[in-house]
């Protein structure tokens, strides 16, 4: 049977293989929030108690690759978070494609509200800690507030359960996608290194070889996967932040299945019409069988592929892991109000909690007002306002950058103290804005749904 051009599946012809990824990245992102938070707590509580050396030499565990003469080794938080994470930039970067090719940031319509919306979110926060701490030596912590947990944030949403529109879930979903996509270009462009040379030109090198691969239609995930792990090494090397290769990795991964939809269903009718229904054992329906699960690889993409074997993985595992490495906050020396009051942590705080609200509201109101963009159907600018709240939930990403900010350095305390405060009052007044809406108009609710 002649077989249709490839091309990029689109939305319009796989709805339901759509929305089916948006409930399974929802439900990993909303539960895995909970195993992040009591990681988060066991870190605090570990850090505070009398295995407090315990904890720290855990982190500064040397961990070695050698390979006859080569040897590369470095503490254990280092592969946490320059290693582990680079798995979660991967997963990031597949789920910012896949919103551009078919979701939420596939045409200029649907791209333009999160997108102004995540622009704000990230400007104002940035604005805020400027003018408390533009004249002073942690004035580049300014990318710490601009970063919205995406787990967390789904995860205050989904308390509500279904009494909130499925509309208003994916707005915020693609919102902090796209405020990944700029957290991910402020670490690049601002949090990296000297550069050295040779190892920045051979990471291009590698990159063209992906590329050239993704054109050629090389679609072995050993392929993507060896590559992928010298990009990680040479990005390491070259002064760029080790984690943008995860972006860059994924950006490369195709995209295209082997057949088309239209050429899927017909080859898979055909299949199935040699089933014998009377008996699943025998040789003829077997060979179907196989032939059909043959047919089911063939129109999946690898980026499907990866992304879905990745989000369970991510969800409970490196981002609890990342949360236990970082969140663990040393408070026995700490002088809890001045630390309250230095700028940093008044930067950050209000930055989170103000910053956020403010600008995520304000560009989305322009957006609409002057016609750039569109509400989703059945969303009120009310409810972006509560959504708004909750994108000041910080946490990982924003943890993330200020180690990448400040390291080790004892401001660093501050700092977390500031995330985690901040992370928590955004949680519970962007949740009880939120319930207040859609409380009243549950009844009401759900008979508009199922229209």
């Amino acid at each position: 049977m002649p077989r249709t051009k490839k091309r990029p599946y689109s939305v319009k012809k796989t709805p339901i293989i759509i929305a089916r990824a948006f409930q399974s990245f929802f439900s990993h992102s909303a539960s895995g929030g909970i195993i992040l938070l009591l990681c988060a707590i066991i870190a605090i509580i570990w850090i505070n108690s009398d295995l407090t050396e315990s904890y720290k030499s855990l982190l500064a565990t040397n961990l070695a690759f050698k390979v006859n003469d080569f040897e590369f080794s470095e503490p254990l938080v280092l592969w946490i978070n320059d290693g582990l994470m680079a798995i979660f930039f991967l997963a990031v970067g597949l789920e910012i494609k896949r919103e551009f090719l078919v979701g939420e940031l596939s045409s200029r319509k649907k791209a333009v509200l999160p997108l102004a919306a995540a622009l704000g979110g990230m400007i104002f926060p940035a604005l805020i800690y400027a003018a408390f701490n533009s004249q002073t030596e942690f004035h580049h912590g300014w990318g710490i507030p601009t970063a919205t947990d995406i787990a967390f944030a789904l995860g205050a949403l989904a308390l509500l359960g279904n009494r909130v529109p499925v509309g208003l879930k994916v707005f915020l979903a693609a919102l902090a996608i796209a405020d990944d996509l700029g957290a991910v270009l402020v670490i690049a462009l601002f949090y990296s290194q000297g550069l050295a040379l040779f190892f920045l030109a051979a990471a291009a090198v590698i990159t063209l070889l992906l590329l050239a691969g993704n054109k050629l239609n090389i679609r072995s995930l050993w392929f993507y996967g060896i590559l992928g792990i010298i990009l990680w090494f040479l990005m390491f090397k070259s002064g760029i932040h080790a984690t943008v290769a995860g972006v860059v990795l994924a950006f490369t991964i195709p995209a295209r299945p082997r057949i088309s939809a239209p050429a899927f269903a017909s080859e898979a009718k055909a299949v199935i019409g040699e089933v014998d229904a009377e008996n699943i054992t025998t040789g003829q329906t077997q060979d179907a069988v196989q032939q059909l699960e043959s047919l089911c690889d063939s129109v999946q993409t690898p980026l499907q592929q990866i992304e879905h074997g990745l989000q369970p993985f991510v969800s409970y595992l490196i981002l609890p892991v990342f949360s236990l490495a970082n969140a663990g906050i040393y408070l026995a020396d700490t002088d809890i109000f001045a630390a309250y009051s230095n700028t940093v942590t008044l930067g950050i705080m209000l930055g989170l909690v103000f910053g956020k609200v403010i600008g995520v509201f304000s560009f989305t109101w322009i957006s609409v007002k002057f016609g750039i963009a569109e509400l989703p159907s059945g969303i009120s600018m009310r409810n972006i306002f509560g959504v708004s709240w909750l994108c000041g939930i910080g946490f990982t990403m924003s943890l993330f950058v200020a180690g990448l900010a400040f390291g080790e350095h004892q401001i660093i305390t501050n700092t977390k103290l500031g995330i985690f405060t901040a992370s928590l009052l955004a949680g519970i007044i962007g949740f009880l804005v939120l319930l207040r809406q859609f409380t009243p108009q549950a009844k009401n609710l759900k008979p508009r749904i199922s229209q």
